[in-house]
């Protein structure tokens, strides 16, 4: 299948997207992406590659879009819960029957394509919020259900860590940390050569067929390999590699060691860009407090790329740095303040 036209398009253009910031909402600046070495011959990417981005493409581009990342604050959950939502709760059964959202259903993460192909008519309801511990599986999993088209779902910010104290005890405030902060440095480093995108070998022949294939096949796999820890990755960072996913900014004061700078709005679904992350490598995505990395996440590993969002971002191994750089840089730490006190029901 041949690329879309407005994909062929950006091989050839300089790229002074906007740069959201990792927290959403803020209207970014123009600033010059990872450096590509402009003398490289230019690697031709595999035909499903092909396919599944000018799918993609005729989708809506949608990471490329207003609503990516598409979040929604546990404030404006609990405002419309006599609304025409639904609440799709994919924590464990255990823990759902220990307290959750009035109205929620429990469905596993597993099971959500079949659920919304074969339980629900999706597009009956004017929000799909999907709900987990601290915001991340849902936005991972949300991700992948907007590329498939569902153009309703969104993502509770914070998980149920946002709803009530009671969930954020063994979530959000068990993983705030500043242990590796004395290991930051501040250089730039320069992304990696061009290559090809993963082969995915699906043998599919339409776009559509393989982008279905694919989510399918992400949800079956369960989520567990694209998380990663802090801990596991200053371990050994030379292992990984690793994008910060951030304003330039807030990347010069400070990240991990090894870490490349790619641009939010400026490097999901252009192919120049895209061609830097190697294939045959682990590949760690991290941001501000984990969201926008699970959605980036989500679209690599849908191309084939080994990807794990690094839970809980910055909060996880730089918190006090944050505290004392939130007023000049927008970090985003999670404090008492992003708790609610809304009521829960068990069953």
């Amino acid at each position: 299948m041949i690329l879309h036209q407005s994909i062929l398009k950006t091989l050839f253009v300089v790229f002074v997207a906007a740069v959201v910031a990792c927290s959403g909402g803020k209207k970014p600046s123009a600033e010059a992406s990872i450096k590509l070495d402009t003398n490289a011959p230019k690697v031709e990417i595999n035909a499903e590659a092909k396919m599944l981005l000018s799918t993609l493409n005729e989708l809506g581009d949608y990471v490329n879009s207003r609503n990516f990342p598409s979040l929604i604050k546990p404030s404006a959950v609990y405002e419309e819960l006599n609304g025409n939502n639904l609440i799709i709760d994919i924590r464990r059964p255990k823990t759902f029957a220990g307290g959750h959202i009035k109205g929620a259903v429990n469905v596993d993460f597993t099971a959500i394509p079949d659920y919304f192909t074969k339980q629900i008519k999706p597009f009956e309801y004017d929000k799909i919020i999907l709900v987990c511990y601290s915001g991340q599986i849902s936005s991972y999993a949300t991700s992948l259900l907007r590329l498939e088209g569902y153009g309703n779902v969104y993502s509770m910010r914070w998980g149920m860590s946002g709803w009530n104290r009671d969930f954020a005890e063994d979530a959000w405030l068990a993983n705030i940390s500043s242990d590796y902060q004395g290991q930051l440095e501040t250089k730039e480093n320069p992304g990696n050569p061009a290559g090809d995108f993963p082969e995915l070998n699906a043998g599919e022949s339409t776009g559509e067929a393989l982008l279905q294939e694919r989510v399918k096949t992400l949800f079956a796999e369960g989520y567990a390999d694209a998380l990663i820890t802090a801990e596991e990755v200053f371990e050994d960072p030379a292992h990984y590699y690793t994008i910060n996913y951030e304003r330039k900014d807030k990347y010069e004061s400070g990240h991990i060691p090894g870490a490349v700078r790619y641009k939010p709005g400026g490097t999901l679904g252009i192919v120049t860009e895209m061609q830097t992350i190697p294939r045959d490598k682990d590949v760690v995505v991290y941001c501000n407090t984990g969201h926008n990395s699970s959605f980036v996440t989500a679209y690599l590993r849908l191309f084939g790329y080994n990807a794990k969002t690094l839970t809980f971002g910055n909060n996880a191994f730089m918190y006090d740095k944050m505290k004392e750089e939130e007023s000049t840089l927008s970090w985003m730490p999670f404090t008492e303040e992003e708790i609610e006190d809304f009521p829960y029901t068990k069953n």
